[in-house]
This record gives structure tokens, C-alpha cells and sequence, in this order.
């Protein structure tokens, strides 16, 4: 596995522990739907990096990474929405943010990067 796979393993696992504690948060103003589908795709990212480290071809693992890229999307959106509807009143959502689009940057860079080399 490459070193950017690594680093993206890192920051993955690292940005869910923090929607997880936002989670909690979340649930505690009795916010349900948003915080319901944060944490499914801010855990998901990572999850699915994991199972494209395990990928039984290279069109698995490009699959398994394509669908990290696009649950990073959905966390990123659920983050843009908490903050715009301002039902989130807590800490500043903007460096969660910041984080998944990093994250994205680097999934898109893997996915491409390994079509290229298919």
C-alpha cells in the first residue's frame, strides 16, 4: 500500500472519531436527521478505505475508493448544511470542513491516479 493510502487511512479514521463526538453533541440538542446521516457517512469514508486495503483486484480497490470519495462528499454537504442552518450552535464547523475536503482532494487523486496505472 502506498504511503498516501496511509496518510489517507490517518485522516479518515481521525475525521470520524470528530464526527462522532459532534454526533454526541448533535444528540444531545435532539437533532436526529442530520446528525443521523453525518455520522453514517463521516464513519463510512474510512470504513470503506479499509475494505478497498483488502480489494481482491485493482477495479475493486478503485470501486471501494470511489465510494470513500463520494461518502466524503456527503459528510462534507451534511457539514455545509449544519453550519449554514445554523442548527449547530457549538464550535466552528469550518475546520471539519476544511478536513473533508482535504480528504477528498486526496481520494480523487488516488482514484485517478489508479485508473491511470489500469
Amino acid at each position: 500500500m502506498s504511503k498516501q493510502s496511509n496518510i489517507i487511512k490517518e485522516k479518515a479514521y481521525d475525521l470520524a472519531l470528530k464526527i462522532i463526538k459532534l454526533y454526541q453533541s448533535l444528540k444531545k440538542d435532539n437533532e436526529y436527521v442530520l446528525s443521523d446521516q453525518l455520522v453514517r457517512s463521516g464513519t463510512s469514508i474510512g470504513a470503506n478505505i479499509e475494505e478497498a486495503t483488502a480489494a481482491q483486484s485493482k477495479k475493486d480497490f478503485i470501486a471501494k475508493m470511489t465510494i470513500a470519495s463520494k461518502e466524503a462528499r456527503e459528510t462534507n454537504y451534511w457539514l455545509r448544511l449544519l453550519r449554514d442552518s445554523k442548527i449547530y450552535d457549538g464550535d466552528d464547523l469550518s475546520e471539519l470542513i476544511l478536513e473533508s475536503e482535504e480528504i477528498i482532494r486526496i481520494l480523487t487523486s488516488i482514484v485517478k491516479t489508479s485508473k491511470e496505472k489500469q
